[in-house]
């Protein structure tokens, strides 16, 4: 480990904490390609290094989110319970698919989210339930904004089956489930984007506590790269938080969906 390596983990990491905490993603879709690409680490101690990321984004972040009454706890409980177990049964989806379909199936899905998420952000100008119009009613201040936020959440069935499929789907190929949660809580359920932003948030740690174990057990982590980079990320996990306070959910929305969009195209030309 070279102090120019060092630096460059710890930028690497602080901008996938900054990108995953203000939008709820955990950051692992950035960090991983990066560690494989940059510093052409085996795929197991990438996917490991950015599990412990999440961990870490996914505790700085909901501390902030929770302190400031941003995140919906009940819905993001709720929804967890899907999430675990769709993970645990990760590995059904891996013998019923060839590792390339899933990835076309994958990508598909998450170009389609990215242009349904732009038409949504341009034909409607509400993009939250009321508060008196579905469950677990809750309420932020808007920073950006000044105003404060009322809403609730709708079709949650719906929602907790796509967490489900989320994270089967993100367990197999080692990417947050947000990527999916998001805009399902966002389009599905009318939850603010900030709100699912910050819920999702919430959530991903818990997912990504119960596999790190594993991958500590087969001897996947490597600790001279995950410290530098859990330390960026970490950092990073604060400044994105501070960010999405001051920008408009819209302007949030746009960003989600163009990470997306991007995300898509690099698994199709992977």
């Amino acid at each position: 480990m070279t102090p120019e390596s060092f630096i460059l983990l710890v930028v690497g990491g602080g901008i996938a904490g900054t990108i995953g905490a203000m939008l709820g993603l955990g950051g692992g879709v950035f960090l991983v390609p990066f560690l494989a690409l940059v510093f052409d680490l085996p795929m197991h101690q990438a996917v490991a290094a950015s599990i412990l990321a999440v961990i870490a984004t996914s505790s700085a972040g909901a501390a902030m989110n929770v302190e400031r009454q941003v995140v919906n706890l009940r819905l993001g409980m709720v929804l967890e319970i899907s999430t675990v177990i769709g993970a645990i049964f990760g590995g059904l989806t891996a013998n019923m698919l060839s590792g390339q379909a899933l990835s076309r199936i994958f990508a598909s899905l998450l170009l389609v989210v990215s242009f349904l998420m732009i038409w949504r952000v341009r034909h409607f100008r509400q993009d939250h339930t009321a508060a008196d119009e579905g469950v677990f009613p809750s309420s932020f201040m808007d920073d950006s904004t000044g105003e404060i936020v009322s809403y609730s959440a709708k079709r949650v069935p719906i929602v907790s089956l796509v967490a489900l499929i989320a994270g089967n789907i993100s367990g197999l190929l080692g990417v947050g489930g947000g990527i999916f949660k998001v805009p399902a809580m966002n389009m599905i359920s009318g939850i603010p984007m900030k709100a699912a932003a910050a819920t999702s948030n919430f959530m991903i740690g818990v997912t990504a506590a119960a596999s790190a174990f594993i991958y500590f057990a087969h001897g996947h982590l490597n600790p001279f790269i995950v410290s530098p980079a859990v330390l960026g990320v970490l950092g990073g996990s604060f400044l994105g938080v501070k960010i999405s306070r001051r920008i408009k959910g819209s302007l949030l929305t746009w960003i989600f969906a163009g990470v997306l969009l991007v995300i898509s195209i690099r698994m199709f030309t992977r």
